[in-house]
């Protein structure tokens, strides 16, 4: 897909309701050629819009498009410096709202693998605290959490009976966030999109809480260090390996190598992802509403939810 056309689409689809800033950049970044040179200069993988306008934040751009232009333009070696050593490592703790019910329903106590774990905060879903539409008030087992998530309940989905056991966990990324590092903490603050100031609370208080208990977060592919890592996984605790937003970024061969290594090793597979990411999954969904991701546990889809964690649906299936 052409640059333009990547932009036009996110400022459509993805942005449209939930950042009128990046609604205005991205719907004005596809009618502006100099800017699209300059975008379309980056490899194929650095292109998405949410790390160029990351990038541009980090380095001054704010509010109008003007200020995201001017700061590209005139300051594009640093803003490309930038782009080329990050990634999207968008650690929304709200994400484990909607994991939640499936982890919940394993036995307990749980091993957790993340892959794509970036600073390994959706690993600590047994610290925080959940407000599910329906009334449902879950919180640790040693008391109410600083993080607090609400999640809405769609039609189909069922609230988590409790937080989940978690004996251990740890991670798996190419480049893992730092949590006592200012510069990475601050890079993650960078991610979140303008005008979503509680995401930008909860960030901070989930760091807060993995400074003083950092999860294992090892450095590596995660198709090359899955095996090693999920053969340290106690015996006496349920393996799930899961992700959200990971998988979009691999090739299709080393997507298909993933789900072959995640089917044979002994536990289970929690995936949140796009709805075309993954093409294993089966039974095929019905529909999936625009923009939600597909809960699927084992390969097998259960749910939509919100990107971001704000709602889960039920999900119905094809025969």
């Amino acid at each position: 897909m052409a640059p333009a056309e990547v932009y036009r689409r996110f400022a459509r689809i993805e942005a449209h309701g939930s950042s009128e800033i990046y609604e205005d950049w991205a719907g004005d970044i596809a009618e502006d050629p100099e800017v699209l040179e300059l975008v379309a200069g980056l490899p194929r993988p650095k292109r998405q819009p949410n790390l160029v306008f990351a990038a541009a934040r980090l380095h001054g751009a704010d509010g109008a498009y003007a200020s995201f232009r001017s700061i590209v333009v005139e300051r594009w070696d640093a803003v490309r410096e930038t782009i080329l050593a990050r990634s999207t490592q968008t650690n929304e703790a709200a994400r484990c709202a909607v994991l939640l019910p499936f982890l919940a329903e394993l036995p307990q106590p749980l091993a957790l693998i993340e892959v794509g774990a970036a600073a390994g905060l959706c690993l600590l879903p047994d610290r925080y605290s959940y407000r599910y539409s329906d009334g449902t008030r879950l919180d640790p087992a040693d008391g109410p959490s600083e993080v607090v998530v609400d999640c809405h309940l769609g039609s189909g989905a069922a609230p988590p009976r409790a937080v989940p056991e978690v004996a251990w966990r740890a991670g798996i990324d190419l480049s893992p966030v730092d949590v006592k590092n200012p510069e990475d903490c601050a890079w993650l603050e960078t991610l979140i999109w303008p005008g979503h100031e509680g995401r930008r609370e909860r960030l901070r208080s989930a760091l807060a809480i993995a400074r003083r208990e950092p999860p294992r977060v090892i450095a590596g592919d995660l198709n090359e260090a899955l095996p090693a890592l999920a053969a340290e996984a106690p015996a006496d605790a349920t393996l799930v390996v899961f992700h959200t937003a990971v998988l979009a970024y691999l090739d299709q061969a080393a997507r298909t190598g993933f789900v072959d290594l995640v089917n044979g090793l002994p536990g289970h597979w929690i995936s949140n992802e796009g709805p075309q990411v993954i093409p294993q999954l089966r039974p095929l969904p019905q529909s999936v509403p625009t923009g939600e991701f597909v809960i699927a546990v084992d390969g097998v889809p259960r749910a939509t939810a919100n990107p971001h964690g704000r709602s889960v649906s039920g999900l119905e299936i094809s025969g």
